[in-house]
């Protein structure tokens, strides 16, 4: 009897501290329930398929619907990442925290949801949906520096994602032209992003989302997404702001031009090549390129360019192919066809080359065509103990990406030595986004000093600390590295 009451009041305790259950969901596929956040009131649903396994028959596909389950999904883990190269320490690889992920994998079409208000259909909290960067080639939405949690906490329905990578994402090769009703290739990983809105129409109010309030943003690959998906017709009305993070603005010509390395071919140029290479490893039709495993396609143009002393490229980014991407972002900017939506565009202060002229020439280019854009240079160098000399050997300063602990507010995650003045800031940045994202506004409601960049203003948001490691962002002109 002693036992019982024992085992029963140990149960009780169990249940009292135990995380309580989110609600159940009724989405497309099926139904889901998630986890209970650290943050108060804050539930994640993990790992939610957004479109059918692009593996087998739809390897190179554009993508399918979703693949019914039965029972209620318990969405506590992240789906797959797409498939990449092996990450070794050091650099990025240590500074994100890479090791617990699940295994990579061309089936890699997952979601994550963050709520405060699963199941309340009516609340209509406003939507953003980020598109995580990597150089198209890696990365995945479930990255530790886009925990979810703070911006669920500042009233925001948040989405992140994985996406189609490298040559599974982007390949282009006649076949595969003749092949679709659209008569083009390449470009499923944007598809794939695009597919991401699409669900967000159908099912984002289940979580308390607004279908018709948006926002896309994204940072580096995903700050170039960001401005496909703003350039592309088959992504237009599907999301209502833009924030393009670490992509530039209209490219202005400057004295890095001839030295970037870039690939530029035409949809076809880029075809034959592919084609190339997979002629040369004797899978010479679609029957046999979808069956070649992964590793084998992946490695491909590797194995080839060594073996042929060639430069043979695969196309690993998106292509103007005159069906999901009609021109470039920057001749649609001139034109006046990219989407008419509120934007925000910024950079470090040690990014990948000297973005701020083509922020500004963007800037100028929305005021010409009487819209509003907000930008930004993220100016705070990041703290270094000296416990990790294999990440600073290579990311010194206020590094391409290293925002990205601010944005998200998700600077627990990361051993760097924070100061107050971190944390003030990032509550700053996460403010600001956030408000964008609710107002179409950074500054929110009740104004505040971020005006945006026009010809009688011409001037970045400058997020920094001052010499005593205060918070001190103010407006002026960009600061030289």
């Amino acid at each position: 009897m002693k036992k019982t009451i024992l085992l029963l009041s140990v149960l009780a305790l169990f249940a009292c501290t135990s995380k309580p259950a989110s609600p159940v969901l009724t989405i497309e596929g099926g139904q889901v329930q998630g986890v209970l956040c650290d943050n108060p009131g804050v539930y994640a649903y993990k790992g939610i398929p957004y479109a059918a396994p692009p593996i087998g028959e739809l390897r190179w596909k554009a993508p399918q619907p979703v693949v019914p389950w039965k029972g209620v999904l318990v969405a506590d883990s992240f789906g797959h990442p797409g498939y990449q190269a092996v990450h070794y320490p050091g650099g990025y690889t240590t500074e994100w925290g890479y090791g617990d992920e699940a295994p990579y994998s061309e089936d890699c079409l997952y979601l994550n949801v963050y709520t405060k208000a699963p199941g309340q259909v009516d609340k209509k909290l406003p939507v953003a949906l980020w598109i995580h960067g990597g150089g198209y080639r890696e990365g995945w939405g479930s990255e530790p520096e886009f925990d979810g949690q703070e911006w669920a906490s500042k009233d925001v329905v948040l989405v992140t994602f994985n996406y189609r990578l490298g040559v599974f994402g982007f390949l282009t090769h006649p076949e595969l032209s003749a092949e679709s009703p659209d008569g083009v290739s390449g470009n499923y990983g944007i598809l794939d992003q695009i597919e991401a809105l699409n669900w967000i129409q159908k099912n984002i109010a289940q979580f308390g989302g607004d279908p018709d309030n948006v926002t896309i943003f994204g940072q580096s690959a995903g700050g170039g997404s960001v401005k496909t998906l703003c350039e592309s017709p088959l992504a237009r009305g599907k999301f209502h702001k833009a924030i393009i993070m670490s992509a530039g603005g209209i490219t202005v010509p400057d004295e890095r031009a001839s030295s970037r390395g870039r690939v530029s071919m035409t949809l076809a140029q880029s075809e034959q090549q592919s084609k190339e290479i997979f002629d040369w490893a004797g899978l010479t039709d679609l029957k046999k390129m979808r069956a070649a495993g992964t590793e084998t396609v992946y490695a491909l143009s590797t194995i080839y360019n060594a073996a042929s002393g060639k430069r043979a490229y695969m196309t690993g980014s998106p292509v103007v192919d005159g069906h999901v991407c009609l021109k470039s972002f920057d001749d649609a900017a001139v034109s006046g066809t990219l989407a008419d939506v509120p934007y925000m565009i910024g950079y470090t202060l040690n990014d990948m080359g000297n973005m701020a002229p083509g922020v500004a020439a963007f800037a100028l280019d929305r005021e010409s065509k009487g819209a509003k854009c907000w930008a930004y240079e993220f100016a705070r160098p990041l703290p270094d103990d000296g416990s990790h000399p294999e990440v600073t050997a290579r990311l010194k300063g206020a590094f391409h990406s290293s925002d990205l602990w601010f944005v998200f507010k998700s600077l627990k995650h990361c051993w760097r030595p924070w100061t107050k003045g971190d944390w003030d800031l990032s509550e700053k940045m996460l403010s600001a986004w956030t408000n964008f994202a609710k107002y179409s506004d950074p500054n929110g409601p009740d104004g505040g000093v971020w005006t945006p960049y026009t010809s009688a203003t011409p001037s970045f948001m400058l997020f920094k600390l001052d010499s005593a490691d205060v918070e001190n962002s103010e407006m002026g002109q960009p600061i030289k590295p």
